[in-house]
């Protein structure tokens, strides 16, 4: 049984922390690649991928905390574990290769899901009627 190996845009998982700056920019999207071709002009997000090598140089399994989720994900940071700020706590999301090129934020959804239930108290004239159990 062959077992299918992950890819992202035709780039397996030992060739992809060796993809060069350049070759990575051809491969994703516009407006991401608009992002990383600022990087000079951004002192923020040039800080927060520094600092990002420095981490990963001494403890790669450490969780990097950041309010970034702007920052696109790079094919260096594979592996790695980043706590993204949701407005409210960290979610770790850690990097995969279906993840690569995308950004920080999407996997740290800011919003959650509201369920409601029945009528409460004093919401409507007729909710006055609804048996309260």
């Amino acid at each position: 049984m062959i077992m299918k190996k992950d890819t992202w845009k035709g780039i397996g998982e030992d060739e992809i922390q060796k993809l060069s700056f350049d070759e990575f920019l051809k491969k994703v999207g516009s407006r991401e690649r608009r992002t990383l071709s600022r990087i000079k002009s951004n002192p923020r997000l040039k800080k927060f991928i520094e600092k990002v090598k420095k981490i990963k140089a001494e403890n790669p399994k450490k969780v990097i905390k950041t309010h970034l989720r702007e920052a696109v994900i790079l094919p260096e940071w594979f592996g790695l574990t980043f706590g993204v700020y949701n407005g409210k706590t960290y979610r770790n999301v850690e990097i995969t290769i279906q993840k690569i090129g995308s950004r920080l934020g999407d996997y740290s959804h800011s919003v959650g899901r509201v369920v409601h239930s029945g009528p409460g108290v004093g919401a409507t004239r007729g909710s006055k009627f609804v048996p309260l159990k």
